[in-house]
């Protein structure tokens, strides 16, 4: 009703009513992926890069998120994804910079030094050569792969059959304050393309 009437006053001739119009915050929440992100600080330099302390970090934080969405996932798949935050030595702030989703080797150390030049090229448009580049801090996010759902079903063509109205409700029009019998149909039997006569309540 309120739809219509707002149709009406902009000069829209059509609207789509989904079905759970009236809970879709509460659908999205509850298909939303669990997810948990940890962040801890510790300072290093690619110049003196520790491997192995990077490495026992990025393992307790992993196993911290993996423990928090273990308790809403019920069982379902997880993806993991790891971010640096880094900047050249004496800069006032850091950019994202992705990690691989597992423990660093040595030889990734050169790899991730020119990530985070790439990473500074799209903010800046190019990297700064010969500065030494430190990290403050990372993060370690953990979240359950979203389930697929199906596709909004397309719209029928108008041969689509009438469905009986499920009742009537006596009901007020706010424009010329008459009160009339409105038919009432229950949205769950509509099919695409259907088309009932107004002034209409889908319930």
């Amino acid at each position: 009703m309120h739809a219509c009437r707002v149709a009406e006053k902009i000069g829209i001739g059509r609207v789509l009513v989904p079905s759970g119009a009236g809970v879709g915050s509460a659908i999205g929440f509850l298909r939303a992926p669990v997810g948990y992100e940890v962040v801890r600080s510790l300072y290093q330099r690619f110049s003196s890069f520790d491997v192995d302390a990077v490495n026992a970090l990025l393992a307790d934080m992993r196993s911290e998120a993996m423990a928090v969405v273990a308790e809403g996932a019920f069982g379902a798949a997880t993806t993991e994804t790891r971010t640096a935050y880094m900047r050249y030595v004496g800069q006032g702030h850091e950019i994202p910079v992705p990690l691989p989703a597992r423990a660093l080797r040595a030889d990734d150390v050169a790899v991730v030094r020119a990530r985070y030049d790439q990473e500074y090229t799209k903010f800046y448009d190019r990297p700064v050569p010969g500065s030494d580049v430190e990290i403050m801090s990372y993060a370690v996010a953990v979240t359950t792969v979203p389930v697929a759902v199906d596709g909004p079903v397309a719209a029928g063509d108008a041969s689509a059959p009438d469905v009986p109205p499920a009742g009537t409700r006596l009901v007020r029009d706010t424009t010329t304050g008459e009160v009339s019998p409105w038919s009432v149909f229950d949205r769950t039997a509509l099919a695409p393309g259907a088309r009932v006569a107004g002034p209409a309540i889908i319930a």
